[in-house]
């Protein structure tokens, strides 16, 4: 089956992650959104309809994946996927599968809007990025439709929400717990024992507690998880992270190569990020190589117990929602003892310093805050020149591909003055 994933002009809404990658890259539950999709179509050749910006990133990395090729794309038959489609559990593959995809050409609805569409070479004549917008409306004005379930991912806290659902059924779907580690020495366990899945070269000291009584805990391979480390399931702690003294809340998925300690509550980190000491991350989507120093904290809960709003694109958006943290674009950092208010979005490359006040809840990206306010002047050689120091700390480069979207995104930011935003009332932590 030939798989295209898309980005639609709603893609914009999941940024600040969204700056630096494709929306089908976010994590939620054990996996991503495009591995996600890809399962439940049943694999198979996928390419990329994506924003140009990001199109010889995902080349380097995938040097055989068609991106924007539209050759390729009117070749044949093809599904179109939505990267910010939340994929519900594969339909079963006995032979009633081939059936619900035989109708050609169709589309697949969630929530209103098009989750995926199944066509031929003549509905594609016409299709590139910048008329892919324009080609899904008269697609779903003109074409069959079915309802495709799961859910469409419209803003940050959407996956946040999810996660801890998420990562239940990926792990049902696509783990083994017999195929564990055995538990370590004092290694504690609460719970049920086929909730537990340790990769073997993973390594857990003594005196750590998994809790597994409301879900999965999955630690993968070269994980470190040091004494005094807490668990509570559903969480997922991805390659290479280490845990140093942390309590790991339930709904909580750490990317690979990550260094966390102490309390995460129901969040994303992406990977490759550092928030080592103790301080609170609640109900938070954090991108990569970001690093919150020590006492840094989030709020996630307004003291009124009122719907939490979010600055997104120079409006004020209502989430809907009681708990919503921090998004943080990537190589964003703190300083010491920094209070993120809920509902704060921080662009990438934003430093934030100490003021004993919450900090403004919208950041621009290259934005510097501080005891003298806030304002935007990117020094794009510096932030290039720390970028690459962090990643080959990390095993990894800075390349060409990635140094073009960072001064994308440098370009796109004004260096002028940037008034501080009036803080919405928020606790430390959840309640």
């Amino acid at each position: 089956m030939r798989i295209c994933l898309y980005e639609d002009r709603r893609t914009a809404d999941l940024g600040p992650l969204t700056l630096t990658r494709p929306a089908s890259d976010l994590l939620c539950g054990l996996t991503s959104l495009g591995e996600k999709q890809a399962r439940y179509f049943g694999g198979g050749v996928i390419g990329y309809l994506c924003r140009p910006v990001l199109a010889d990133l995902i080349r380097a990395r995938d040097p055989f994946a068609p991106v924007n090729d539209p050759i390729w794309l009117r070749a044949g038959p093809t599904v179109l996927v939505n990267s910010r489609w939340l994929a519900p559990a594969p339909p079963c593959r006995a032979p009633g599968f081939a059936d619900l995809f035989s109708d050609i050409p169709m589309i697949g609805l969630c929530d209103n809007e098009v989750a995926f569409a199944i066509l031929d070479a003549r509905q594609l004549r016409t299709l590139s990025p910048a008329t892919l917008d324009d080609c899904l409306n008269d697609w779903a004005q003109s074409l069959p439709a079915c309802e495709a379930g799961g859910e469409i991912i419209r803003y940050p806290w959407d996956l946040v929400d999810q996660n801890p659902d998420q990562i239940q059924r990926d792990f049902q779907a696509t783990c083994n717990p017999t195929d564990a580690a055995a538990h370590p020495p004092g290694f504690a366990l609460v719970g049920p024992a086929d909730r537990l899945l340790i990769h073997p070269t993973a390594r857990i000291d003594p005196m750590v507690v998994a809790d597994t009584t409301g879900g999965p805990i999955w630690i993968g391979a070269g994980a470190v998880v040091t004494a005094f480390t807490r668990l509570e399931g559903p969480c997922a702690i991805g390659p290479g992270t280490h845990l140093l003294s942390a309590r790991v809340r339930a709904g909580t998925t750490l990317g690979p190569h990550c260094r966390v300690g102490g309390e995460v509550e129901c969040s994303i980190v992406q990977g490759f990020s550092n928030k080592y000491h103790d301080g609170f991350l609640g109900h938070s989507y954090v991108g990569e190589w970001v690093n919150l120093a020590a006492g840094t904290s989030t709020g996630d809960l307004r003291c009124d117990y009122r719907p939490v709003s979010v600055r997104l694109g120079g409006a004020t958006v209502s989430t809907g929602r009681i708990k919503v943290g921090s998004t943080i674009g990537d190589h964003s950092r703190t300083g010491l003892g920094v209070l993120l208010n809920c509902g704060t979005m921080i662009g990438a490359f934003a430093s934030l310093l100490p003021t004993g006040q919450l900090t403004p809840r919208e950041i621009p990206s290259f934005g510097r805050y501080g005891p003298g306010g806030l304002s935007i002047a990117p020094d794009l050689d510096e932030a290039l020149a720390t970028a690459d120091v962090v990643m080959r700390r990390r095993g990894r480069e800075l390349t060409p591909e990635l140094r073009a979207i960072y001064r994308g995104i440098a370009g796109l930011t004004k260096p002028a003055a940037h008034p501080a935003a009036v803080p919405e009332v928020g606790l430390q932590k959840s309640a």
